[in-house]
């Protein structure tokens, strides 16, 4: 009853409340945004940081002779995104890995405007609290220019993905790029927004 409570939670975070607007937008306009320009002392609201894109990325490496295969694990990134992948290609061969240009090694998705926002909100809200024995994402997951990067063992823990459909376990990298200048200005838009942030 509890997996089905989820997943309609998270259809709603998708697809279903797509007509009204993104519940984390709307959190940035009202709220992170005051707190923003009080805390760094920005003259007005267009200089406060903002989300930009959210970019997942799912290695298939593994996998990059079975087209079968590849074609799963794209459509199970595209379930939990909820737009259509990327397949990545191999830029250059690489003879130890058994990889040739050109080969399939990849899928990633590019979340802008308010898929960014539906997923993000799913992304904390749902997810990272289902992965085991989770205390809160590292604080030293970023880049020096204000972008954060994660990555998920398991696609398991988005509750679209059902355990009985899946071919592999595999984990993802997600991304999250902002115009923040200073990883210190990007944390704390992100912490607004409600990112579990490890204890220091």
């Amino acid at each position: 009853m509890a997996e089905k409570k989820n997943q309609v939670t998270a259809a709603a975070a998708t697809d279903g409340a797509r007509k009204s607007k993104p519940r984390l937008k709307e959190l940035y306009e009202k709220d992170v945004i005051p707190y923003m320009m009080k805390r760094f002392g920005y003259k007005n609201r267009y200089q406060v940081p903002r989300l930009e894109k959210i970019v997942l990325n799912m290695g298939l490496g593994d996998i990059k002779d079975n087209s079968k295969s590849l074609q799963l694990a794209a459509e199970e990134l595209k379930v939990i995104a909820g737009q259509k992948p990327l397949v990545t290609q191999a830029k250059k061969s690489i003879s130890n890995f058994k990889v040739r240009k050109g080969m399939n090694i990849g899928a990633k998705v590019t979340l802008r405007s308010d898929r960014m926002y539906y997923f993000l909100d799913k992304f904390i809200s749902i997810a990272l609290p289902r992965v085991r024995d989770f205390s809160g994402v590292s604080l030293k997951s970023f880049d020096g220019r204000g972008n954060f990067a994660t990555g998920i063992k398991e696609q398991l823990v988005f509750p679209e993905i059902s355990y009985d459909k899946i071919e592999k376990i595999r984990g993802l990298d997600v991304c999250i790029v902002t115009t923040a200048k200073t990883d210190e200005e990007a944390r704390e838009l992100l912490k607004a927004l409600g990112m579990p942030f490890k204890a220091n």
